[in-house]
């Protein structure tokens, strides 16, 4: 059994319309509902019940979906750069960057980002 089976799976999207939202660090898809509730299962920045935050750090503005189940054993998620995330739903891109203060909070924990290709 992979490293990744061990990790808790992220809460599935409830709405696969326009209430679609993707984290802008790891891009996992939920509503915005279920950040506001749960935040990110991969980004502890993303915090719970903070409006503001949230607002900051997801995007309706991506493109495609991916679904993992085993991060580190599938060669999709490899490609994807997904394999070190819990599993669950993904967007394959976001055409938006973090905000300058969520990098200085990235970076004074040593939180790694890869800063979308497409913006580059």
């Amino acid at each position: 059994m992979s490293q990744s089976a061990n990790k808790e799976p992220a809460e599935p999207p409830l709405d696969l319309g326009r209430n679609l939202r993707a984290c802008l660090r790891c891009r996992l898809l939920k509503s915005f509902s279920q950040f506001y509730e749960n935040g990110c299962e991969n980004c502890p920045f993303v915090t719970p019940h903070d409006r503001d935050r949230i607002n900051d750090c997801i995007t309706n503005n991506f493109t495609g979906m991916i679904s993992v189940m085993d991060p580190k054993g599938s060669w999709a998620t490899r490609w994807s750069r997904l394999g070190k995330f819990v599993p669950g739903c993904y967007a394959l891109t976001v055409y938006e960057e973090l905000p300058e203060e969520i990098l200085n909070i990235l970076d004074d924990h040593n939180i790694p980002y890869t800063r979308p290709s497409n913006l580059q």
